[in-house]
């Protein structure tokens, strides 16, 4: 019988036994696991201790079997994952660009969604309507500060209408034409709009200087204004209307009192134009313009008012209307037409001169003095 040769030759073990061992170990080892595999329903307690006996060797021994495979999968994981990071590298930025451009879109709806819910939001005591518009064109330089907003007459808008966004007032329109209105801002040089404290009703004048912060003038009383007072519109002149907000009253560098404007914490993208009418508007300039007004005609005039020879006048004027019936016809028919205090205008000399004389001639004193010389003859 050969024997083996090898590093344990000396131990003369035949390799016919070998092979014999090995396969009877196999066939204890397979049917241990059949027996451990196999599943008693009717009968709980057949084989638990040769099952326990299995799985408690099993598990050190397949965790060692298994190890190998386990670390040659992670092995080539980490190969894949070295040649291919610049692939994954490319897409997983691509997907980062597209998720940010949604997340902007997404902030930029909120942004707007918010802006719209304050536009709506936007009140006025007593309520004005108002027209939503938003801003196109925006012309700054030295000397000009306006918008151009989207809305004009089609819309009812006229030039005078004061504009706002959602933090306070903007500026008011200054022209108009179909589909677009000018909005002189409140920081234009060409700019003047009255304003109150709202703490003292401090009035004041709001000039805009071309600068951001619009400075206050005029301004009155003894301590009229604070640091941080807000400032409001006053509508006098009724160009604006009372009470919208316009911003802070702070002190610049040069000693003057400011406003920071509160339309300015947000952009002035979009605005409602308050379709308020002033006194200008309301009045109506051809009516005034005109240098003749209608002859004023009462029915019934107030006799009182016009004094007591007026009344006298008029209770004589029927007395001089008999005889005139008899000595002409015609004169009668035109005092008819005419008021009482012109005819008795008229006929109040005639009775005058008629009657005087005689009372003046009836009673004189000088005709007692001649009865003497007569009684004497």
């Amino acid at each position: 019988m050969p024997f083996r040769e090898g590093p344990l030759g000396d131990l003369k073990v035949p390799l016919t036994w070998t092979a014999a061992v090995a396969l009877i170990v196999a066939v204890v080892i397979a049917v241990a696991f059949l027996l451990a595999d196999r599943r008693e329903t009717l009968q709980q307690q057949a084989y638990g201790v040769t099952r326990q006996t299995v799985d408690t060797v099993s598990k050190p021994v397949s965790g060692v079997i298994a190890a190998p495979g386990r670390w040659t999968g992670l092995g080539v994981d980490a190969v894949r994952s070295y040649f291919f990071v610049a692939s994954e590298n490319r897409r997983l930025n691509a997907e980062l660009k597209e998720m940010r451009a949604y997340r902007d879109q997404y902030l930029a709806l909120v942004d707007q969604n918010e802006r719209y819910r304050s536009l709506l939001g936007l009140r006025t005591d007593p309520p004005i309507p108002m027209v939503a518009a938003r801003v196109v064109a925006d012309s700054r330089g030295p000397f000009a500060n306006t918008r151009l907003a989207d809305s004009g007459s089609e819309k009812g808008v006229v030039v005078g209408n004061p504009v706002m966004n959602e933090r306070g007032l903007v500026g008011r329109v200054v022209g108009v034409s179909h589909g677009a209105s000018r909005v002189l801002l409140l920081t234009d040089i060409a700019s003047r709009t009255p304003v109150m404290i709202d703490r003292t009703n401090a009035r004041a004048i709001l000039t805009g200087d071309g600068g951001p912060n619009p400075k206050l003038e005029y301004l009155r009383g003894v301590d009229p204004i604070k640091e941080g007072d807000r400032v409001v519109t006053s509508g006098d002149g009724g160009v604006v209307p009372r009470g919208l907000p316009v911003g802070a009253a702070v002190k610049g560098l040069d000693g003057r009192w400011r406003v920071v404007l509160f339309a300015d914490d947000t952009a002035i993208d979009y605005v409602r134009i308050l379709l308020f009418k002033d006194f200008a508007q309301l009045a109506d300039q051809k009516a005034l313009l005109t240098r003749s007004l209608p002859p004023v005609t009462t029915e019934d005039p107030d006799l009182s008012i016009l004094g007591p020879a007026a009344t006298a006048a008029a209770s004589a004027a029927p007395k001089p209307a008999a005889p005139a019936t008899t000595g002409a016809t015609t004169s009668p028919a035109k005092p008819a037409t005419t008021p009482a205090a012109t005819s008795t205008a008229t006929t109040a000399p005639k009775p005058a001169a008629t009657t005087p004389p005689k009372p003046r001639a009836a009673t004189p004193p000088a005709a007692t003095g001649a009865t003497p010389p007569g009684g004497a003859i």
